[in-house]
């Protein structure tokens, strides 16, 4: 894959993370990549039946990890407020089917990535093991952007081809 000319301005790749809830793995992997993203990657995340605030683990654990946190929030993907103008390029589940998770449906157009994740929040009794389980999280996230960082650098004929080996 051939990166684009160095004079060509490159336009953000937009990403809405999606899932049932949106307070913990779709508010980790928004702050992840808007952090990490460089200007070249937007994101957003929603759910379809958000619980209408972030799980203070999240935030907890994002900032220990040195993520900017504000702003952060629960939003619904139906909450023309929140959403604005914002049209994703590609729509990410989070959900962990293994877990026997159902992921929400986007039924626009673009392409869809799905990141199986396991929900760091779930299981918080033991405080070690949930400190390890947020930053499990965390790197897989990191790992994910990074790839998707890639994509936005390419020219924007090839990212939907490059988004769509992503999937595989």
């Amino acid at each position: 894959m051939s990166m684009t000319n160095i004079n060509e301005p490159l336009e953000p790749l937009n990403i809405l993370y999606i899932c049932t809830h949106n307070r913990c793995r779709s508010a980790l992997s928004e702050a992840i990549t808007n952090q990490l993203g460089k200007g070249l990657l937007l994101a957003k995340s929603a759910g379809s039946q958000p619980a209408g605030e972030v799980h203070p683990l999240t935030l907890k654990y994002l900032t220990q990890a040195g993520y900017d946190i504000a702003g952060l929030t629960s939003n619904s993907w139906q909450d023309t407020a929140y959403m604005g103008n914002f049209k994703p390029d590609v729509v990410i589940t989070v959900c962990d089917n293994a877990a026997g998770e159902s992921c929400p449906l986007w039924l626009g157009a673009m392409p869809k990535l799905h990141w199986g994740l396991s929900d760091p929040s779930k299981d918080t009794m033991d405080e070690a093991k949930t400190a390890a389980n947020f930053q499990q999280a965390i790197a897989a996230i990191e790992h994910r952007v990074e790839k998707l960082l890639a994509v936005a650098q390419l020219a924007s004929e090839q990212r939907l081809k490059a988004l769509t080996e992503l999937n595989q």
